[in-house]
């Protein structure tokens, strides 16, 4: 029998390496501001979807003091409407209660949910291993990833709160559970619009498709997540704002780079604009073939299903920051695939465009970066048979 590592001691070390940097200002991410801007405005009763911030500023100095002022110094883009959901502003909404206009304790504030979120993750996936007879040790990967500590508790990202609620659902879902599978699901909706690309998935696995209880929970979360945007028409800025996002920002991208190179020998100019909409409706219609090719019997199947999904997607996207991955590789972990294990490694050559004031990126980095990637998605999915690790 293996001999099985010190839980406790691996726990208290991954959570002591979060809390030392719980005092610390992010320094690779300029997020942060637009969170406390946007928890500060629904703390004086403004809706953050109605106006942004650079119109607030000029059109109704009364309303800003300087704490607004520092933060709105800080944003990196002032001239957007919010684009993040309503479940986010709820926790942007808590550190403008408690951070009471100090952008330090707001932070913490902010860190300290992200890290009860990790916590949860971690005795998830501890509970998820168990349930289908996985080796624990694969926790280690995650507890103890570079990536995973710097992008969810030092850059406050999100991802790690729409892994736990996909955790979640899936343990959920193993318990029969149905309703409240479905529920977790639509949160994980609600933090991060991204996982609304795996309802073919479950339309297409026969456990989630025919069990009406599942779509009523997915249903009810998602109409308690964003039925908040029903309020003053917010809906129309919130999507006018993801329109834009999608059409006009490029970062760590690989596929979309070569299309992109293409059309500057063609046409002479960025076509992004163009570009941009065909790969969304390329994503979707692999996604729909993936779900209808493989159409998972089983549960390890169906998470198998959910990584080349995130795969699939990333590869086509035109901005694909380092915390992007993080889903996608807990969900990895429950397979034999090494592609995001190695691309958390891999992405953290992207960190070199913050080194430059206008964030240029290093085609040798970008080179590299996905060169290996390619190989490790070659060795996956095309050279070696490989199968999920979950039992059948």
């Amino acid at each position: 029998m293996t001999k099985q590592p010190k839980w406790k001691l691996i726990f208290i070390g991954g959570l002591l390496v979060r809390l030392s940097i719980l005092l610390a200002v992010p320094k690779w991410s300029d997020d942060y501001p637009r969170f406390l801007w946007d928890g500060e405005m629904l703390k004086i009763s403004q809706n953050p979807y109605l106006e942004t911030p650079e119109n607030l500023i000029k059109n109704n100095p009364e309303s800003a003091n300087p704490y607004l002022e520092n933060l709105f110094e800080l944003m990196n883009s002032p001239g957007y409407f919010s684009v993040y959901p309503p479940l986010n502003q709820g926790i942007f909404y808590l550190a403008a209660i408690i951070g009471g206009q100090d952008v330090l304790t707001g932070i913490v504030v902010l860190r300290s949910v992200l890290i009860f979120g990790e916590i949860g993750v971690f005795f998830l996936l501890l509970k998820l291993f168990d349930h289908f007879k996985l080796d624990r040790k694969k926790v280690i990967l995650y507890w103890l990833n570079p990536l995973v500590i710097m992008e969810i508790t030092g850059n406050l990202h999100f991802e790690g709160l729409v892994l736990l609620l996909l955790l979640a659902s899936l343990f959920t879902l193993c318990e029969q559970q149905n309703g409240l599978s479905g529920g977790f699901w639509g949160l994980a909706i609600g933090m991060k619009l991204l996982p609304l690309m795996l309802i073919p998935s479950f339309f297409s696995f026969e456990k989630t498709g025919k069990f009406k209880s599942f779509w009523i929970g997915s249903a009810l979360a998602l109409i308690v997540s964003f039925g908040w945007l029903l309020i003053d028409n917010s809906w129309i800025h919130f999507l006018q704002s993801i329109k834009l996002y999608q059409g006009k920002f490029e970062f760590n991208a690989s596929i979309y780079y070569i299309i992109r190179e293409m059309g500057f020998w063609i046409k002479g100019y960025n076509i992004i604009g163009e570009v941009t909409p065909i790969l969304s409706v390329i994503t979707l219609l692999g996604i729909l073939y993936f779900s209808w090719k493989r159409m998972p019997k089983n549960m390890h199947q169906l998470v198998d299903l959910w990584v080349l999904i995130y795969l699939f997607y990333l590869v086509l996207q035109p901005v694909v920051h380092p915390w992007y991955l993080i889903p996608g590789f807990g969900l990895s972990l429950f397979t034999n695939r090494k592609a995001f294990l190695i691309w958390t490694f891999l992405v953290i050559l992207s960190y070199q465009a913050y080194s430059d004031p206008n964030y240029q990126e290093n085609p040798i980095f970008l080179f590299v970066e996905y060169s290996i990637l390619a190989l490790a998605v070659y060795w996956d999915y095309f050279k070696t048979n490989t199968k999920s690790l979950i039992p059948t």
